[in-house]
C-alpha cells in the first residue's frame, strides 16, 4: 500500500511523523470548530500538526497541541492563542467508536492531515497503536527495499 508523499492542492498540513510512530488502524474525517482568524491562517497555510494529538474530554474530542500561526493582520480586539484546544465535530456513533477504541483497546488518537473539503476545514484522525523501536526499523528497512526494487525495475525497462 503506497502512500503519496506529494501535497495535494486542497491539503493544508500533514503529520508525516504519525506514519513513522504508529500503526494506523482506522481513519476518520472530522470537522473543526474554528475561530475566524484560524480560518484565515489556514488559508495562508499556517498550520502544523506535528506536535498535535486528540484528547477525549466529557464525551467530546478535541485537537490539542496543533499550532495555527496567527496572521500579522489579525484583528486588534482579539488575542489569538496558536495552540488552543479545538473541538472536533463527528457523528455520535463515530465518537462512541473512537472512545471505545481508546478506553478498551488501548489505541491512541492521532491527527494525520488537515485539508479543505467543499470550503470547510477537515481533519483526518486515526485510531493507532504505537510502534516499538524495532518496528520503526523494520518499516524503514521495508521502505528502502521497496525503493531499491523500484529503482532496479526502472533500470531494466
Amino acid at each position: 500500500m503506497a502512500k503519496s508523499k506529494a501535497k495535494p492542492e486542497n491539503s493544508i498540513a500533514r503529520n508525516k511523523k504519525a506514519w513513522h510512530d504508529y500503526f494506523i488502524e482506522e481513519e476518520f474525517e472530522a470537522g473543526l470548530a474554528l475561530q475566524g482568524w484560524e480560518v484565515k491562517s489556514l488559508r495562508e497555510g499556517g498550520a502544523q500538526l506535528k506536535e498535535g494529538y486528540v484528547i477525549i474530554r466529557e464525551g467530546e474530542l478535541y485537537l490539542f497541541g496543533a499550532h495555527f500561526s496567527p496572521l500579522a493582520s489579525a484583528s486588534t480586539h482579539i488575542s489569538p492563542d496558536p495552540t488552543r484546544s479545538r473541538k472536533l465535530l463527528l457523528h455520535a456513533s463515530e465518537i462512541g467508536k473512537l472512545i471505545g477504541g481508546v478506553e478498551r483497546k488501548g489505541y491512541t488518537l492521532v491527527p494525520l492531515s488537515l485539508y479543505w473539503k467543499r470550503g470547510r476545514a477537515k481533519l483526518k484522525i486515526a485510531l493507532a497503536k504505537g510502534k516499538k523501536q524495532h518496528d520503526k526499523r523494520a518499516s524503514i528497512r521495508q521502505r528502502e527495499w521497496d525503493r531499491e526494487q523500484h529503482r532496479v525495475l526502472k533500470m531494466n525497462r
